[in-house]
């Protein structure tokens, strides 16, 4: 299942037909409406050709892709698997993964102008301890150094160090040499502006600071689709794009 939002390009940058730029979501069914919506943000922001394709377990482990045991600190389906991005873009140009408990905000091309060819990674580089022992609808929050550095990454998928997230890596590495981006040298993960990976109960907003406004919310804590979380700071504006999604949806099936 991949949806495009079909935009013609757009700017001197993309030198005519370009390539839709590939943006796969971690996928759980106990989030489908979190996917759904951070879907939702993307498309309708989107001004440059995107292909949005959900990182499905279930789909990977029935095409082979994906046979790890599920580990008892994972909580979503998609710990592990967001890290076949590289392979499941054919090693080729740049893509993105992101975690279904996003928000859009801005037009992922100011993101994705952001690219440095000399980077294999992008990421927002956040010094983040969070002070809950559970997150989500009761799973334990762990604590780990670069947390939440893998829930928002560019891929440079051609880059050569990415040929180390091979299906064999993936699926038996340990969850700190992937999320800690140990198969790369520090100065191959490129850093992103916060913003991009804005994270909800966390980040701060300064008052009369535009740099500081979030062009993407990670609910990361838990958002407004768990009952534990309905009142969480931002969550006026995810409710907003979800019945924005609900009346489109409604639209298109009648």
């Amino acid at each position: 299942m991949t949806t495009s939002n079909g935009n013609a390009p757009q700017g001197a940058n993309n030198g005519g037909a370009s390539k839709p730029f590939k943006i796969f979501i971690g996928y759980d069914p106990r989030e489908d409406v979190a996917y759904e919506v951070c879907r939702h943000s993307i498309l309708k922001r989107a001004s440059i050709p995107v292909e949005i394709i959900p990182i499905v377990q279930s789909d990977l482990r029935q095409k082979g892709l994906y046979w790890r045991q599920r580990d008892q600190f994972e909580s979503t389906e998609f710990s592990f698997s967001r890290f076949l991005t590289p392979y499941l873009a054919n090693y080729e140009g740049w893509a993105m993964f992101v975690d279904c408990d996003f928000l859009y905000l801005a037009d992922i091309k100011e993101l994705k102008e952001l690219v440095d060819d000399k980077y294999a990674v992008m990421c927002v580089h956040h010094d983040y301890s969070p002070k809950e022992k559970t997150k989500m609808d009761g799973a334990v929050q762990t604590v780990y150094p670069r947390k939440n550095w893998s829930s928002m990454v560019l891929y440079n998928c051609g880059h050569p160090k990415n040929k180390g997230l091979s299906l064999e890596v993936v699926n038996n590495q340990t969850g700190a040499f992937l999320h800690r981006f140990q198969w790369l040298e520090d100065n191959e993960i490129g850093s992103l502006p916060f913003v991009w990976n804005f994270l909800e109960g966390h980040n701060k907003v300064v008052e009369n600071d535009p740099k500081t406004s979030p062009k993407a919310i990670h609910y990361t804590r838990g958002g407004p689709w768990f009952e534990a979380w309905k009142n969480c700071e931002f969550a006026d504006l995810w409710l907003k794009e979800m019945e924005e999604y609900m009346k489109e949806k409604k639209s298109n099936a009648s």
